[in-house]
């Protein structure tokens, strides 16, 4: 019965977050996507630590450098929501073997105008499609990121951070949430050292930290 009541919520999730995104999902990411499905054929099949999510994990160049002795993909994919997150990680996912997932989304959503809510209810079905395909293999997620360009949506940014924050707290002890956002703040406002020239994309130096972040968790994530 448990189950069953699960797998409906998820179905009915599902149906909430991409009847009204369905256009943009099936098209806008299709060139991203392929180049992922063209990357996972190098994995020979072993197990691997997976970044997972938008523009912020793609550009994250040093990455294999800043974990050497991880084995690794990034699977970041310009543009992405959360939600696009979602509906493609089965697709992107089929074949592969996560040690872990780590996922950095969320704020192309909110940036798209989408509620908080929403950003809600995409994560908790990632987290459920995670779970469905892998069981319990630990799962971080990278705190949405206050950015110059985004300052102006700082309220809904904090709100869904705590939210989901909130509810890792509920979850099974293999979820962890990665904060980054006070890090990235200099008296309150986003440090401009941290971010590239259009005040969204992150620099090498922000990178470090969040580099810095994620050491702290290698026993559990990494």
């Amino acid at each position: 019965m448990r189950t069953k009541i699960i797998k409906y919520l998820s179905n009915f999730l599902f149906n909430r977050i991409f009847n009204r995104q369905k256009k943009q999902l099936m098209f806008w990411y299709e060139d991203e996507v392929k180049r992922l499905e063209a990357l996972k054929t190098t994995l020979e099949n072993k197990e691997t630590v997976v970044f997972y999510g938008s523009s912020s994990v793609r550009m994250w160049d040093t990455l294999e450098e800043d974990f050497p002795e991880t084995n690794l993909v990034n699977f970041g994919f310009g543009g992405s929501t959360l939600a696009a997150c979602a509906w493609y990680f089965k697709r992107i996912m089929e074949g592969v073997k996560p040690k872990s997932i780590i996922i950095y989304a969320g704020d192309n959503d909110l940036g798209d105008g989408r509620h908080p809510e929403e950003v809600f209810n995409s994560f908790k079905l990632l987290v459920y499609l995670i779970r469905e395909q892998y069981g319990n293999i630990p799962i971080g997620f990278i705190s949405i990121k206050p950015s110059i360009q985004r300052w102006n949506i700082i309220d809904q940014i904090n709100y869904t951070n705590e939210v989901i924050k909130k509810e890792i707290g509920k979850l099974d002890d293999q979820v962890f949430y990665i904060d980054i956002c006070d890090k990235m703040l200099k008296n309150n406002y986003p440090d401009h050292k941290f971010f590239q020239e259009d005040g969204l994309h992150i620099s090498l130096a922000g990178y470090k930290i969040w580099k810095e972040t994620l050491l702290a968790y290698s026993s559990k994530l990494l």
